[in-house]
């Protein structure tokens, strides 16, 4: 199988019933993206997958050989962090750490389905401008979990780079 990520053309041999998230993991040594539950309830796994943000342990790999994959890896580095990574580390929003790749591949993919205009669940107008409040950015950000509740951090983490990109 072939697999874009990153960038980068990265090729693998997995059972053909393998996850993304085990080929990440297992097959191409990108062990940024975190196995949690393994069932899509945690959303330690979240990667991008052409800009849309999946659980990486629900979907298998050999449906993904043709799509643009972006891990934690892929949104930064050590001495170039992406501007969440950033905000995360400024309002201490990673706490263990282990959910944090997910969390932040997650709000990239928020924010990005947030300047679209793409109403939540709570969003009160569904055809302006998304204003991401408190209530809005829980909703969107819900399908993460962290089990240090570090949750106010990483919600001012976002929302500072949500008002930085205005």
């Amino acid at each position: 199988m072939h697999f874009t990520i990153n960038g980068e053309r990265h090729e693998a041999d997995p059972d053909i019933r393998a996850s993304l998230l085990d080929v990440l993991r297992e097959h191409l040594q990108l062990t940024g993206t975190k196995k949690g539950c393994d069932h899509g309830q945690c959303g330690a796994c979240t990667v991008l997958v052409n800009g849309r943000r999946i659980n990486s342990c629900l979907t298998l790999a050999v449906m993904h050989q043709d799509d643009e994959i972006v891990t934690i890896e892929g949104l930064g580095s050590p001495d170039d962090l992406h501007p969440l990574q950033a905000a995360f580390v400024a309002h201490d929003g990673f706490q263990c750490g282990y959910c944090t790749p997910g969390q932040i591949c997650s709000a990239v993919g928020m924010m990005d389905e947030a300047k679209k205009g793409w109403p939540s669940h709570v969003s009160d107008d569904l055809s302006g401008d998304v204003v991401l409040e408190d209530g809005e950015i829980a909703e969107r950000m819900s399908g993460n979990l962290c089990r240090c509740s570090a949750y106010p951090n990483i919600r001012d983490a976002i929302r500072q780079v949500w008002e930085g990109a205005k």
